[in-house]
């Protein structure tokens, strides 16, 4: 696998930009006057729980009589996108002027549906030409009023479209709503309705190619640009003044340990020697639970690998707003794809530690991660389909999930541990292993490995915080994120400091003669992720409006799966940094 090429990740990216679509072909359409553009509503929800939506027709809206679902790709389906046609006409280049779809009378039901949807303040989301429009159902009117039963609830009734064209193409969409054409919901009576709508077309200079650039420059506005731009500045003087100073502290001391231990070799008197050539015999003695430790390595190297997929397609622009579902079909083909580096890494790693169940580890490697994935999807589609909502995957997309696993995943995670089994690679050790472990001496408190991790995980962490803000409200809220060039080096710095910081601890370890630094590398360079889930709960309660039981576990559930990821890739990182690090100090003396 390692050995046949360099071209898989070419055919990699290739196969998952097909997958994808690189950019949306559907709405590369010409019109003439009069032409009926397509127009699709999309779901409804409380604005500040993005996870909990549901279907436009859920609500009594006036349907347009045969409402017909669009097809959609595996990306939309998991992004929880349900479009069907919608009951507004807005043919190219025709002005409308309060048009009415229907005249409904609201049953006594459907006035506490709608107010209920008022009171949690509901938007609606569309698309025309693959263009989205978003706003809101209706208002809550609390002017002067302390009471909460005081309140009261409207409804929007009239819709007012804006569209711009350039020549024989849409270019762009504007929603409002008529501020005075409003339904009283208050009481719980019956309510006659009239549902209106106007269009109103205006010619623009802008380009169709450029027609999605006003989505992606309001993440890039100055206010917003120099904060990021100061969070990278924040992270690299952290990233410097780190990488200078263990630089300097582990190359004097190293310096001085190598010319103390060649003077001691000459004098002879090891038997009063302390310090980590002290422990050259135990050092390389193969982990506790050789099996899980291969199986975390192989899943955190398919992660890094996954995670460098995705910037890449994202600096190729392939992640532009809205367009929908292209990072979940992304995650789920690449994953897939790349399943066979987890087995290889895995497998030639074990067997390099003398392990002899390979099959077994195997296994291990290939539910390690999806294991606790697939047991938080489960719950997850549950609460989903008990509140109803377009999260909960139909039962066609979930056969479709487990085909690509059945069919590319786990083969390729199969012939990737048959190829690392074959690979007959040996460890690397520069020292040879004493028959008998050395008992390690005792250690003050704050060398514990929980201590150690703590330490170890809030440099990383704090180098990438001020950017976590931003993906969080834009996962988890309404926020869209473009500037992957600066997610990108804050990743790099991520990547970088998480390395330099399991090397320094791994070396104090060392020199406190505790040879057992290979989980503890491990878990020091994963234990980020832990950080990153304290700043979860930091972020929902402080810098979240989200509310109810199905946001909440979607929330905790699926960023404890991100988290987890993160675990996995930074403790690969942190662990394959610091065996780097073991083996060149113990290459540097002579060791009996």
């Amino acid at each position: 696998m390692a050995r046949g090429g360099g071209g898989w990740h070419v055919v990699v990216f290739l196969l998952v930009c097909t997958a994808i679509g690189v950019r949306s072909d559907a709405s590369d359409h010409k019109y003439k006057i009069g032409d009926a553009v397509p127009l699709y509503a999309n779901k409804v929800g409380p604005f500040h729980n993005p996870s909990e939506t549901y279907r436009y027709f859920d609500l009594p809206f006036c349907s347009p009589g045969d409402v017909k679902d669009k097809s959609e790709a595996l990306g939309e389906v998991l992004n929880g996108d349900r479009l069907v046609s919608a009951p507004y006409k807005l043919d190219f280049l025709v002005d409308k002027e309060s048009e009415v779809i229907c005249k409904k009378k609201l049953s006594v039901k459907e006035v506490a549906e709608f107010r209920s949807a008022v009171a949690k303040d509901y938007y609606f989301q569309m698309y025309y030409d693959d263009l989205p429009i978003w706003g809101f159902l209706g208002k809550v009117d609390k002017e002067g009023k302390t009471d909460p039963s005081e309140y009261k609830y409207y409804l929007f009734k009239h819709l007012h479209f804006e569209i711009f064209y350039n020549k024989d193409r849409v270019i762009e969409i504007n929603a409002r709503t008529d501020p005075n054409a409003l339904v009283d919901l208050t009481e719980d009576k019956e309510v006659d309705v009239d549902f209106m709508y106007s269009a109103k077309w205006k010619e623009t200079n802008i380009v169709f190619e450029k027609r999605m650039e006003k989505y992606s420059h309001s993440s890039s506005l100055p206010r917003h640009l120099e904060i990021h731009w100061f969070s990278i500045i924040n992270s690299c003087v952290t990233v410097l003044l780190l990488t200078g100073f263990l630089a300097t502290i582990l190359m004097r001391v190293l310096k001085n340990d190598f010319v103390k231990y060649a003077h001691d070799e000459e004098a002879a008197d090891d038997q009063e020697e302390t310090g980590w050539k002290y422990i050259h015999g135990d050092v390389f003695r193969f982990p506790k639970h050789k099996s899980l430790f291969s199986a975390a390595l192989g899943s955190g190297t398919q992660l890094f690998t996954l995670a460098t997929f995705i910037f890449l397609l994202a600096l190729v622009g392939v992640f532009y707003p809205y367009n929908r579902g292209a990072l979940f079909t992304a995650l789920v083909v690449i994953y897939a794809l790349t399943s066979g580096i987890a087995g290889y890494t895995a497998a030639s790693f074990y067997c390099q530690l003398e392990g002899t169940n390979w099959v077994r580890n195997l296994l291990l490697t290939g539910g390690l991660f999806c294991g606790p994935l697939f047991l938080t999807f489960c719950f997850l589609n549950t609460v989903a389909i008990a509140y109803h909502a377009t999260a909960a995957l139909p039962f066609g997309t979930i056969v479709v999930i487990f085909l690509i696993w059945a069919l590319v995943t786990s083969p390729l995670l199969v012939l990737g541990g048959i190829a690392g089994k074959n690979s007959k690679a040996e460890f690397q050790a520069p020292c040879r292993t004493t028959k008998y472990p050395r008992e390690i001496p005792p250690l003050p408190w704050y060398r514990g490995t929980l201590p150690q991790m703590a330490m170890a995980g809030f440099l990383p962490f704090s180098a990438i915080y001020i950017e976590l803000y931003y993906i969080f409200a834009s996962v988890w809220g309404h926020r869209i994120y473009t500037i992957y060039s600066i997610l990108f080096i804050v990743f790099i710095i991520l990547l970088i400091v998480t390395a330099f910081i399991t090397v320094a601890l791994t070396y104090f370890q060392l020199a406190a003669e505790d040879h057992e630094w290979w989980w503890r590398s491990f878990l020091c360079g994963g234990s980020t992720g832990l950080f990153i889930y304290g700043y979860c709960l930091y972020y929902y309660y402080a810098r979240s409006d989200m509310s109810g039981f199905m946001q909440t576990s979607f929330f905790f559930g699926y960023m404890a799966c991100v988290c987890y990821a993160f675990f996995l890739m930074l403790g690969a990182v942190g662990f394959r940094a610091a065996l780097f690090f073991v083996r060149h100090i113990y290459r540097s003396i002579k060791c009996e």
